[in-house]
């Protein structure tokens, strides 16, 4: 048996940068690898309560428009034999974000769609990044996938 843990959120954000769209990726310390955003649900929180928090801790980044990205990332943990279901969030930001890394990253970059492919390793990502800019670059925002965060 494989035991399933949800208790991990993503998100990505996406920001006009310099006119064109990009998402934000940082290099995390353990691992030394690129990823969006992510972490582990705490106490009593929601998943959309954990992305928002997690947002502002690892990059001081403060949501307002914040979205549900209909899309569950899948991450199976051989060493430990466990298998990650994901909720994937995204956040749309203001043109030209600003970003404020904490201890858990080394360095961040906002990406096109395809240097984003190119910078991480691992398939589950690219279809993330692949489904978001699907449904939140290349067409309008459903307003279905709007999360309340009042």
């Amino acid at each position: 048996m494989i035991p399933i843990d949800s208790s991990i959120v993503a998100g990505v954000a996406l920001s006009e940068i310099d006119g064109v769209m990009k998402m934000l990726l940082m290099k995390r310390v353990k691992g030394g690898y690129w990823c969006h955003v992510g972490g582990s649900i705490e106490g009593e929180e929601t998943a959309w309560q954990a992305i928002v928090r997690e947002f502002y801790e690892e990059t001081q980044i403060n949501i307002v428009d914040l979205y549900n990205a209909q899309y569950l990332q899948q991450f199976f943990e051989a060493n430990v034999n466990v298998l990650q279901i994901i909720p994937v969030f995204v956040v749309i930001c203001p043109p030209n974000q600003a970003v404020v890394l904490n201890h858990e990253h080394t360095d961040y970059q906002w990406c096109t769609l395809e240097e984003a492919k190119a910078l991480t390793p691992f398939p589950n990502q690219h279809r993330v990044f692949d489904h978001v800019w699907a449904y939140f670059v290349d067409k309008p925002i459903d307003p279905l996938f709007k999360v309340n965060i009042k």
